[in-house]
């Protein structure tokens, strides 16, 4: 499957807390200003098109607090080892970390820096990415 995006999405490891969801903590694959993935290693019960609040806990090397956004589940692709959900992003009441987040991980991935290799910690940040 090609996906063809108009903005990037770029990959991360963030904790989510999925509203209504408790059995398990799933895992912000990738995100954008536009949508997110997100991955659960069970089949959660969410139904398609759905409007949910997804709380993010961004990793700790992006210094940047959890935030929120009301998200449209789009659609669901399960395999044996894993139970993706793709959201749409309607709305953040606190969109400034948000988008510090998104501006965060662009950074990160134009300086060649993945979740495996350098840590972004190691070189500067081009704005204030904590406050």
């Amino acid at each position: 499957m090609i996906e063809q995006r108009k903005h990037t999405r770029y990959e991360t490891l963030a904790k989510v807390k999925i509203e209504g969801i408790i059995e398990e903590e799933p895992l912000l694959k990738d995100i954008n200003i536009t949508g997110c993935r997100v991955a659960c290693s069970n089949s959660a019960e969410i139904e398609l098109n759905k409007q949910l609040k997804l709380e993010i806990l961004p990793e700790s090397a992006a210094k940047i607090g959890p935030f929120d956004f009301l998200a449209e589940s789009k659609w669901i692709r399960t395999s044996s080892r894993s139970y993706e959900i793709g959201f749409l992003i309607l709305e953040s009441p606190k969109g400034k970390q948000f988008q510090r987040y998104v501006d965060y991980l662009s950074w990160r991935y134009s300086h060649g820096n993945s979740m495996t290799g350098k840590s972004p910690s190691d070189t500067p940040l081009p704005f204030n990415a904590g406050g």
